[in-house]
């Protein structure tokens, strides 16, 4: 059996947590062999940003293409795209493949780090509202950034669910919102589409800093459409996945004091 290819557009994170690091580690657990598209370099650790770096949109636009050209690559996520100009350019080369032989596209609307720091800039929202959300076969914000993208806070479950619904139905695309950030005993996802809404649960788990979960989640629901599976299979395989890499994940003492990482070979 051929072995799947997925392609994901997002930045590198030197810490290894988050970004094309995390989901190439991601894309490996689920045997799929992945492409990358590097949009920006950011150096960071968990807890703090640093710096940010964005590549030449045209190398951006090469990676893309070339992979596309050369590669059978059946699904496509994007992270951390960080420009409006690159997120109109990631749009404009997705856009340009025939719709059928467009592969899905899982949108991660990376906004925020878990730290806070910004890792987009406010002016490429509305790009992707307009341009990239309709590409997507699902886009998947977490609280903060689905408060950015209606306006309005999101602190209780209730807001989620409902958060959700107003977010398929303003961007008529599925939306997964994580609701992690609630601080629930149980972390409930809530994924609404035209067969209406569905959540995922898992145990939440206290006492751990995490760093990347958004990116690693989104990556594994791309890795198992590459593999055949569709949506609702897909977010429940890597739900599991995610849980389980948080539950594992590394710790180790520094100097700086203690840093953990997401256990992504579980």
């Amino acid at each position: 059996m051929e072995t799947p290819v997925a392609l994901t557009i997002a930045g590198s994170d030197n810490s290894s947590g988050a970004g094309i690091q995390a989901d190439l580690k991601t894309f490996s657990h689920f045997g799929v062999y992945g492409q990358t598209a590097i949009t920006c370099v950011v150096a960071e650790v968990p807890g703090k940003v640093s710096s940010i770096q964005a590549i030449d949109l045209a190398i951006v636009h090469d990676q893309i293409a070339l992979s596309v050209a050369h590669f059978p690559i059946r699904a496509v996520k994007t992270g951390m795209l960080y420009s409006a100009e690159i997120v109109k350019m990631v749009a404009d080369t997705l856009e340009s493949i025939p719709r059928s032989e467009r592969p899905p596209l899982v949108v991660d609307p990376v906004m925020v780090a878990s730290s806070g720091d910004l890792l987009l800039q406010q002016n490429a929202i509305a790009i992707y509202e307009a341009r990239l959300f309709p590409l997507a076969v699902v886009v998947t914000p977490n609280l903060p950034e689905a408060s950015v993208l209606l306006g309005k806070q999101i602190k209780i479950k209730e807001d989620a669910h409902a958060a959700a619904s107003e977010l398929h139905e303003k961007f008529g695309v599925p939306f997964l919102l994580k609701g992690g950030h609630l601080g629930l005993p149980e972390a409930v996802d809530f994924l609404v589409d035209k067969r209406g809404i569905q959540s995922f649960s898992a145990e939440f788990k206290t006492g751990i800093i995490t760093h990347g979960t958004g990116c690693t989640f989104s990556a594994a629901i791309t890795a198992n459409l590459a593999l055949g599976f569709d949506l609702v299979q897909a977010i429940a395989i890597a739900k599991k996945y995610v849980t389980r890499a948080i539950h594992d994940s590394l710790r180790w003492s520094t100097r700086s004091g203690t840093q953990t990482a997401l256990r992504h070979f579980c």
